[in-house]
């Protein structure tokens, strides 16, 4: 574009050189040499204050010429005050971002994932985040912060009110039935071992007497006598006394202090055992090769459970304006909060990027961007100054 307004400027210098020689021979080569003159002076002035605006024409030092680079520090300043005042403050933001529809496009891209180049992208930025971190560091830190956060809990008042729960609602009673069902197999297991016991604690008078098989005999007769009526009774006195200590049990774990030391040693010791240790890192491992699995093959996790859950949230998110406008308001408000804390520092960043080129880049750059309009400035002015002058020959040759 440089070029042709170049040619242009210079073909006008040569009509009017060649309309002065002839101006003699008509009358008309007069208004072509008023229309190349004046294309002459509107193509050099224009020349002059485009060239102007990036260096010194032709090297000379020109008052007010050379402007961009003179001025390249306050542009910077003026362009960073420009996207702080109309993009980066808190309210600019919150404006706009209300015409964004954050949960619509986020529930379509869930509802019909498809194959996009953007969860392809994502899958395999994930697989590789996921295989650059270190397995043993990584897997030490997960452990580490699961076993903490294991210690941190007080489980004694939370088993304490889940056994409180469920004496309210009855949910104990098939774990008691258990309980008595185990004690009437155990019974049946174990009359020889009882038997046995007896006979070994008689004395020799009993012994003699045959007396010590007939209470053998009758102490268990009368221990499953009791297992079947426990099992039959749910209003067994033995039932009640289990119950009873069901809840005295339950009331300890949430108030009583020894209780709860007792229940927390006992939890930190089996933290502390190495097969727990050994439970937790099966834990991460299963977890990290299930991401990496999905990670390297999205089409078959989203084709299983998760991604119709996935896909059930995108629907939902179409279809309930309530959660859509929840979470577009969160978006708002993350955006907004985003501009509030970091708004001035890509404002500095600006300012700080173009205060460090040097006026060269900075006119390069700018000249890059802006250059082929400005070159359009000079045809403009070639034509535009050719034609003024044309009329203003006109009014003279009339009048």
């Amino acid at each position: 574009m440089r070029a042709l307004a170049t040619a242009m400027l210079a073909g006008m210098a040569a009509v009017f050189v060649a309309a002065t020689g002839l101006v003699d021979a008509h009358p008309a080569w007069g208004f072509v040499r008023a229309f190349a003159e004046a294309a002459m002076v509107g193509g050099i002035a224009d020349w002059f204050a485009v060239t102007a605006l990036f260096r010194h024409p032709l090297g000379l030092p020109i008052p007010h010429t050379a402007i961009i680079p003179r001025n390249k520090d306050r542009i910077g300043d003026t362009l960073a005050s420009f996207l702080r005042d109309n993009f980066l403050t808190p309210s600019v933001v919150a404006r706009r971002m209300k015409q964004v529809d954050v949960a619509g496009a986020i529930g379509r891209f869930l509802a019909q994932p498809g194959e996009g180049r953007l969860r392809q992208g994502a899958s395999r930025l994930l697989a590789d985040m996921l295989e650059s971190l270190d397995e043993e560091e990584l897997g030490g830190m997960v452990k580490s912060a699961l076993a903490a956060r294991m210690r941190a809990i007080e489980v004694a008042p939370l088993l304490g009110r889940t056994l409180e729960a469920a004496m309210t609602e009855d949910r104990h009673v098939p774990m008691v039935d258990a309980l008595v069902a185990w004690a009437g197999r155990t019974l049946d297991a174990n009359e020889d071992m009882i038997r046995a016991m007896v006979h070994e604690r008689a004395n020799w008078i009993l012994k003699l007497a045959g007396l010590d098989a007939r209470i053998a005999e009758a102490i268990v007769d009368g221990l499953r006598r009791l297992s079947i009526d426990m099992a039959v009774d749910p209003d067994h006195p033995v039932r009640a006394r289990a119950e009873e200590g069901l809840a005295t049990l339950a009331w300890k774990l949430q108030h009583d202090p020894e209780t709860r030391a007792k229940v927390e040693a006992w939890k930190n010791e089996m933290i502390g055992n190495p097969a727990v240790a050994d439970w937790i890192g099966g834990i991460w491992e299963n977890s990290r090769a299930g991401l990496l699995a999905a990670a390297r093959d999205p089409d078959a996790a989203l084709a299983g459970k998760f991604g119709e859950a996935l896909r059930r949230l995108g629907e939902a998110l179409q279809r309930e304006p309530r959660l859509a406008r929840a979470i577009n308001q969160f978006a708002r408000r993350a955006a907004a909060g985003v501009s509030a804390s970091y708004g001035s520092g890509i404002v500095k960043l600006v300012s700080e990027t173009v205060r460090a080129w040097d006026a060269r880049t900075v006119t390069d750059r700018l000249e890059a961007a802006v250059g082929r309009d400005l070159q359009y400035i000079r045809i403009n002015g070639t034509l535009v100054g050719g034609l003024v002058g044309l009329a203003i020959h006109t009014a003279e040759v009339a009048f």
